[in-house]
């Protein structure tokens, strides 16, 4: 098949460091590339991919800072741009939310939108009823709950290389956070639970704008705790040695996560999870065999205590058969084939206003 990828600009494909989306789409795309297909990915500039890329804005918009006033002029201009090469391919596979719904609906060509963030906000609701025609697939079963009724797909996990991460099977020396420090993301509770069992805790996060007033009200003073180090970022090439050599991942979240793609790297890397029983953590999470789901900071605490009884070897193998790129990619494939066999959306009255 020929297939186009369409995503975000506001990181590369991958990305240099945090952005999820952008490297699910980065491991698909190379991946469908490998199984055969001819693949054109829309992306910035800086993107890298063994696919053909069609460069949509000169690099990452998070990187150009300030330099970018409108970052949605450049996702517009991507939307027309792949509207107007729309009949090169048998599928438009996009991971830009909804913005380009009005597009799509009038294209006679077929459309699948995986869906990467919440769904349990009521403003998108009346939007997603009024473009009820759209292809959607959701990352996890959880993440669909908000919106049952939707046109679902199917649901597709996110999938990473098998050779991305080296796992590393010796017991670990410390606890792991990775990710945003955030309001949802709970590093609090990760600090409070090494703590309680005396075990240092490395932070590899990054500090959006939209939260630094919550690190610097909440957070920055729980840092000089001597069992906390803080490292920043990090990129890919350092997850293997960061994840690997933890005791286990903290995953002690308070929102509805929709995938949680550290869950899968901790994996990838033989190490086992501490999570709370959130959105899609009891999809993702074999309880007793991957990790530990807990429901509060005693329950952590004694995950903590027994993790050593996990095998690390049999996380990496379930990692391989449920999470690896080439299984996320053949599921897909399999929307892709089942979408293309069926009607495109003007002969499905895409011009008119579906029933709510």
């Amino acid at each position: 098949m020929k297939i186009a990828q369409i995503s975000p600009l506001y990181e590369s494909v991958p990305p240099i460091l945090y952005g999820g989306t952008e490297r699910v789409v980065s491991y698909l795309t190379d991946e469908l590339v490998r199984q055969g297909h001819d693949v054109v990915l829309y992306a910035s500039g800086d993107s890298k991919t063994v696919a053909e890329l069609r460069p949509m804005c000169k690099s990452s918009l998070r990187l150009q800072g300030s330099d970018i006033i409108d970052p949605l002029a450049h996702h517009f201009r991507m939307i027309e741009t792949v509207a107007q090469d729309a009949s090169e391919f048998d599928i438009l596979h996009f991971h830009i939310d909804y913005l380009h719904f009005p597009v799509t609906r009038r294209l006679k060509y077929t459309a699948l939108t995986t869906l990467h963030g919440r769904l349990d906000i009521e403003d998108i609701h009346p939007l997603f009823r009024e473009f009820s025609e759209m292809n959607l697939v959701s990352i996890s079963d959880a993440q669909r709950l908000p919106m049952e009724w939707a046109n679902w797909a199917g649901t597709v996990y996110h999938g990473l290389p098998e050779d991305l991460y080296r796992p590393n099977y010796d017991k670990g020396s410390y606890l792991a956070f990775v990710g945003r420090i955030s309001p949802e993301k709970r590093v609090d509770r990760a600090i409070e639970i090494a703590t309680r069992v005396g075990i240092p805790l490395k932070i590899a996060a990054k500090v959006d704008a939209a939260d630094q007033e919550y690190f610097d009200a909440e957070i920055k003073g729980l840092l000089d705790n001597t069992l906390v180090e803080y490292v920043g970022e990090i990129a890919d090439h350092e997850k293997s040695e960061f994840i690997g050599k933890a005791t286990a991942l903290m995953f002690p979240i308070d929102w509805v996560e929709p995938f949680g793609l550290v869950l899968i790297e901790a994996m990838a890397c033989g190490t086992p999870v501490v999570a709370y029983r959130m959105g899609s953590v009891p999809e993702v999470i074999d309880d007793g065999v991957t990790g530990f789901i807990v429901d509060d900071i005693d329950g952590a605490a004694d995950a903590v205590k027994k993790i050593d009884r996990l095998d690390r070897r049999v996380i990496r193998n379930v990692f391989e058969q449920r999470f690896a790129a080439s299984v996320m990619c053949q599921h897909y494939v399999e929307v892709y084939e089942s979408l293309r066999d069926s009607e495109p959306y003007l002969a499905r009255g895409g011009l008119t206003s579906p029933a709510a």
